[in-house]
């Protein structure tokens, strides 16, 4: 990604996540079967018209109406409505598995993780990403935040899987762009300021394009790995 995108970079969060599911879709080869575990609403299903591309979910959110990450919330037509601990399809059954900002949604992770082994083929790409810090969202199935690389390094290494790559979406200065450009929304939603105040020019400089760029340049520049909104891993099943 470039250092400045073309579009404003607070947005970089989905839009490196939907880049990095394309990179992968493009990867695969045609009729290749793939399920999208947590599909939701199967935002990368045109991504997958190449491969057998399959959807699970548990189908029992139904939006949030409260709160700050309020959103409304409509299903795909799904192809298994279950427990991701608990697919009811053979073993190996799939040569690429998708798992997008799931993680943190059910009780029991590392249990999906060892579904998720079983029904991948051997050879087959395990693909996850779920967020290291976020606010709640979802709710009230959000269980869990802070998913490191030693717990994927961990957990999947113990089910039979090879961690291939364990990339940051973003590091520290995004991360802060991403709240100080939610934290503006949130101040304007609430307060109004003249022109002619401090509180009014704090904002309009905090918010304003010229310091998303800078932000996003000392991103690139000053790498610090300890902070990141998630992370993207890949993974192969090992036997």
């Amino acid at each position: 990604m470039n250092s400045v995108d073309n579009i404003h970079p607070a947005g970089f969060n989905q839009r490196n996540r939907d880049r990095w599911v394309t990179d992968i879709a493009r990867s695969l080869q045609p009729r290749m079967r793939v399920l999208d575990v947590g599909a939701g609403e199967a935002r990368y299903r045109e991504l997958f018209a190449h491969c057998d591309y399959r959807t699970q979910d548990f189908g029992a959110y139904r939006g949030t109406s409260q709160g700050l990450l309020k959103e409304q919330w409509h299903y795909a037509t799904l192809d298994y409505e279950c427990d991701a601990t608990a697919i009811p399809v053979e073993d190996e059954s799939f040569d690429a598995i998708l798992c997008t900002e799931l993680l943190e949604h059910v009780p029991e992770p590392i249990k999906v993780i060892k579904e998720l082994e079983r029904i991948l083929k051997p050879h087959g790409r395990l693909f996850l990403s779920a967020p290291l810090g976020s606010g709640l969202h979802q709710q009230p199935f959000h269980f869990y935040g802070g998913f490191t690389p030693h717990f994927y390094q961990k957990f999947l290494g113990e089910m039979g899987l090879k961690v291939v790559s364990i990339d940051p979406n973003g590091r520290f200065f995004r991360m802060l762009l991403q709240e100080l450009h939610r934290g503006v929304a949130i101040v304007r939603a609430r307060r109004e300021y003249s022109k002619w105040s401090a509180a009014y020019w704090i904002l309009k400089v905090a918010s304003s394009l010229q310091m998303a760029q800078y932000l996003a340049l000392l991103d690139d520049e000053i790498q610090i790995d300890e902070f990141t909104v998630g992370y993207h891993v890949e993974a192969i099943k090992a036997r």
